[in-house]
């Protein structure tokens, strides 16, 4: 049975429109991908290129912590030349990097591709996210186009494991990076054929803001996947928790006095743009973490194949594409506060069910288990990124998708890095405790949801 997507049309435009909704939605496919498609890979990275735990936690978190702390200033890239071109700067450097982790010969030529292609996802998707804000007027019809754009970008994330054991059993490991070369050129052909975007907005780069951005992102990650290596009292690990502490607090001192900052914090006076960031961080914390610990599980603990365990993610990721897709339709029907709230009450609940199943779960559970962790995350990405987008001025557009996706990257980075410190000593007792934690971080945040989000 086939089904047929209808794109949503724009008073303006109309095939330029469509044009940019391809090129936008291809970007975040390929960002989206990367960030998962890794992770059933790890077990023969850490073989082929003799990596150990902790590099193979750098090869995940490498990407999501450069994704993480250049959103912003890629946001402000993207206001100030125009939406457009950022795109296309970000498409182009990811592809590059790309290529360069496909050839790695070393952990450390691995992790500083995948530094690379954090860099330029960071530019383009903010960008990609602003493209799509100003090539629709309705809000009705940007509202569906978004939702269309969080399905490719969210199926993607689902999908990454599955398309993950399947190159890597049939082509190797390095066609999971070499298969972005296809997909950049896609949405580099698409990009010059979309509507064009306004540029010269003012806004200035914001250097201090930035340093002080990497250097609290940098110092929480390292601290987190060392701290449970070398000790939580190790010197290097309580300097690099400091470092994190003392930057984060001048962060938010200097943006309330620079003159053009890096990030408006009056748009956190908006409570739906606030409550939609902690909702990005928390499933982004829990669905990159369990994922990370699962691909390990199945292979290490288990003993399941690549293909097997990419398999055993299929029910997840057909969940998700199919709750992205109505994800938009429901958001402009009912408002977001429903999706937001039940999504993450569907994921949670998915999470428990592995718990209950014990170390000696069956396949079949675990595949019923995943079926509305991804159906429920699936669902929250559309609702919680047009509340985000409509509750701030089209001026923002750029900052306001960089920072709702710094705080998405930064909760994958944090939960990849939390979860390995738990299972550093007790692989099994640490992953049932990371469910745990998973989900009831989720039932907090559809409760915030709930209270703060309104249902219109």
């Amino acid at each position: 049975m086939s089904t047929t997507v209808i794109l949503p049309e724009t008073t303006a435009a109309p095939t330029q429109a469509r044009w940019t909704l391809f090129a936008a939605s291809f970007g975040f496919l390929m960002v989206s991908l990367d960030a998962t498609i890794v992770n059933v890979a790890l077990p023969t990275l850490g073989h082929r290129l003799g990596a150990g735990f902790g590099q193979l936690q750098w090869v995940v978190d490498s990407y999501t912590l450069m994704f993480a702390a250049f959103q912003l200033i890629g946001g402000t890239l993207s206001d100030r030349i125009g939406a457009r071109r950022a795109f296309t700067v970000g498409l182009a450097l990811f592809t590059v990097a790309s290529l360069i982790c496909g050839l790695a010969v070393s952990p450390a030529m691995l992790i500083a591709a995948r530094f690379g292609q954090g860099l330029g996802a960071a530019i383009q998707l903010p960008a990609s996210l602003a493209m799509i804000r100003r090539a629709y007027d309705d809000p009705g019809k940007r509202t569906r186009a978004v939702g269309l754009w969080a399905a490719a970008g969210g199926a993607a994330v689902a999908a990454g494991p599955v398309i993950g054991g399947v190159l890597l059993v049939t082509l190797g490991w390095r066609s999971l990076f070499l298969v972005n070369l296809v997909i950049g050129a896609l949405g580099l052909l698409a990009v010059t054929r979309a509507a064009p975007t306004p540029a010269g907005s003012g806004r200035r780069i914001d250097p201090v803001g930035q340093f002080t951005v990497v250097s609290a992102l940098c110092g929480l990650t390292y601290g987190l996947i060392e701290g449970g290596h070398q000790g939580w009292t190790a010197g290097p690990v309580l300097i690099a928790l400091g470092a994190a502490v003392t930057g984060a607090a001048f962060f938010v001192w200097w943006e309330r006095r620079v003159e053009a900052p890096m990030l408006p914090l009056d748009l956190f006076a908006q409570s739906t743009f606030s409550v939609a960031s902690v909702v990005g961080f928390v499933q982004n914390f829990a669905y990159y973490g369990i994922v990370f610990l699962l691909s390990l599980f199945l292979q290490e603990q288990r003993g399941d194949s690549a293909l097997v365990t990419g398999l055993v993610f299929l029910p997840m990721s057909l969940g998700a594409l199919t709750a992205n897709l109505l994800g938009g339709r429901v958001t402009a029907a009912f408002g977001p506060r429903l999706p937001m709230v039940g999504g993450q009450i569907a994921f949670a609940g998915g999470l428990l069910l592995l718990v209950l199943g014990g170390a000696d779960i069956p396949l079949w559970m675990i595949w019923a288990a995943t079926v509305p962790v991804g159906f429920g995350a699936g669902l929250v990405v559309p609702a919680m990124t047009s509340a985000a987008m409509e509750a701030v001025p089209a001026r923002y557009a750029g900052v306001a998708s960089a920072q709702l996706n710094t705080a998405r990257q930064v909760g994958g980075a944090v939960g990849v890095a939390v979860f390995g410190a738990l299972v550093a000593g007790n692989f099994l007792g640490g992953l049932q405790t990371s469910l745990v934690t998973a989900a009831v971080a989720l039932l907090a945040a559809a409760a915030i949801a709930a209270r703060f989000v309104a249902a219109r």
